[in-house]
């Protein structure tokens, strides 16, 4: 029998094994007696492999197959995480890791410090951005092929417990030692926070962790001491986080008792997640950005603002995400999170898209969206008018069945998409010329530009750096591209002072060269300053 066969073969058991694993229960006996049936089989099974199979089977790899095969049945949401991958995964949601507190990079074989976490351990020992470290514990790290999961293991650790650091710096002739207390670290999910003119301001999330609402607080109060009198609130690639901190976010711009979001599920009995009265910004001009990255989180903020005729939704139409998923632990530690539920914006729609098709047709939506020219067009999408809504103030016309649509659409822009500038970024080709040109130039900038706006208005980059890029490119075999350079050389220069500013100042100050010609923030300033257009907007979409 060929190889071939033999997996086609196999591949099919597997499927009868798991259709009977998850049969539909027969009339005669209760869901529990199913349960403990097919509980029995699949352990007889197991059994059977380990004791009479001919050659050694991996049963713990088998069971694991089993279970990642039975949820992919299930919906694209419900997944397994081995016991492993459960603390890493919720460490962003958990807003916080315990380390020493440092952003780095590994460059030239080297572990480079890019930023030093403000109040965290290293900065309070004195360790600084550019320096390398090159020594824990004793154990020379340098020039061994370190990579970065080999860099968590070993700086990351229990509250309290020491590291010793053994650190090169250029200013000094001989290695500098260190020894850092770990402490708890934050990790942001708010990445900006800036007025773009006089009025309005700008918040940036990134998900929706614990720490989430008590950032926005602050971030707000900050921007209301600037004069904010209209938000820009982006949450393009967002792809989401708890529901709780959807609903609290979402609780900051909505009036006392209006419904934010509700689910409902077979097991999981309707609930509905009312505002109350306590909203930050309940009255002033509200815009939320959204894209296809936008996803699950983001939707129940999205669909609840367009839902109150609250506020204008400016982009593309979000991912798509309607199902609730709720984490049940495994007895060995691991964990599945499986969906328990579908959630609905206040209208009654449930933005959950199709799956019926299989997981991996599911995940080929970006592709067919962008094939099919709904990036680029609005008159490309087109909902299923089974599922229209209409808003509950202004009646406006809202549909489910996959995302939120925006209220004003803007179109993809390729230029960033172009093949040449994807090359440079993804050979790093960008990003380590940053590492390379502020290990030489930091002190020089800070002296020159002790400021970001000073920075902002008087650095630029010229056309000999561009060059020095491509030359760099051509070492990482990206192939110089003369046909590419002058649509993505603006976009380029850009990029490179916006990475400049995050590691010299903050990554706030990123965002605001990054935000400079921003499509969609600019339709979001131009209808904050018309207000005939922002309120006809949220009175008819017909």
């Amino acid at each position: 029998m060929t190889e071939a066969k033999f997996q086609k073969k196999s591949h099919l058991g597997l499927k009868i094994l798991l259709a009977v694993f998850i049969a539909i229960p027969t009339l005669q006996l209760s869901a529990q007696e199913e349960v403990q049936q097919s509980q029995a089989k699949f352990s007889r099974l197991m059994r059977l492999i380990d004791g009479y199979y001919v050659d050694s089977a991996n049963v713990e790899k088998l069971t694991e197959d089993a279970v990642i095969h039975v949820l992919s049945e299930l919906d694209p949401h419900s997944t397994y995480i081995s016991k492993e991958e459960v603390e890493k995964m919720n460490e962003p949601l958990k807003g916080n890791f315990e380390g020493i507190g440092i952003s780095f990079n590994i460059y030239k074989d080297t572990l480079l410090v890019t930023t030093t976490i403000a109040g965290g351990p290293s900065e309070k020992v004195g360790l600084r951005a550019g320096d390398r470290i090159v020594e824990v514990d004793g154990k020379n790290i340098a020039g061994i092929g370190i990579k970065n999961t080999d860099v968590f293991d070993m700086l990351r650790g229990d509250k309290g417990t020491k590291v010793n650091l053994k650190v090169l710096r250029k200013t000094e002739g001989e290695l500098l030692a260190f020894t850092i207390i770990r402490d708890k670290i934050p990790i942001f999910s708010l990445d900006a926070s800036y007025m773009l003119n006089k009025n309005t301001g700008y918040i940036k999330l990134s998900r929706f962790s614990a720490t989430t609402n008590d950032e926005f607080v602050d971030a707000m109060k900050e921007l209301s001491q600037k004069g904010l009198e209209n938000l820009v609130l982006d949450l393009r690639n967002n792809g989401g986080g708890y529901l709780k901190t959807a609903i609290e976010i979402s609780d900051q711009f909505l009036d006392d008792n209006k419904l934010i979001v509700y689910t409902s599920g077979l097991h999981d009995p309707k609930r509905d997640y009312d505002a109350s009265a306590k909203g930050l910004f309940e009255t002033g001009k509200l815009v939320i950005l959204v894209n296809e990255g936008s996803a699950s989180a983001s939707e129940i903020v999205s669909g609840a603002i367009q839902d109150w005729d609250r506020g204008l939704i400016i982009g593309r139409r979000s991912f798509g995400k309607g199902l609730v998923q709720k984490p049940f632990f495994l007895t060995d530690g691991s964990m599945v999170r499986l969906t328990t539920a579908h959630y609905y914006t206040p209208s009654g729609r449930c933005i959950q898209k199709s799956y019926e098709e299989g997981v991996s047709e599911y995940r080929k939506d970006y592709a067919n969206r962008m094939s099919n020219g709904e990036m680029f067009n609005a008159d490309s999408i087109h909902f299923d008018t089974s599922l229209k809504h209409k808003t509950l103030v202004n009646g406006r016309s809202v549909y489910g069945g996959g995302g939120v649509m925006p209220d004003i659409f803007v179109p993809l822009d390729t230029s960033q998409y172009y093949v040449y500038l994807n090359q440079l970024r993804r050979k790093n080709v960008i990003y380590n010329y940053v590492l390379d040109f502020i290990d030489i130039n930091r002190d020089d900038l800070q002296k020159k530009y002790p400021k970001f706006e000073q920075f902002n208005r008087g650095f630029t980059i010229n056309d000999e750096i561009i060059e020095e890029i491509v030359s760099l490119g051509e070492k990482e075999d990206v192939e110089r591209n003369d046909e590419s350079l002058p649509f993505i050389t603006d976009k380029l220069k850009q990029e490179l002072k916006a990475f400049i500013a995050r590691d010299v100042y903050s990554r706030n100050d990123m965002y605001k060269i990054l935000n400079e010609d921003d499509p969609e923030i600019n339709k979001a300033l131009q209808v904050f300053d018309d207000k005939k257009e922002y309120e006809g907007l949220l009175v008819t979409n017909e």
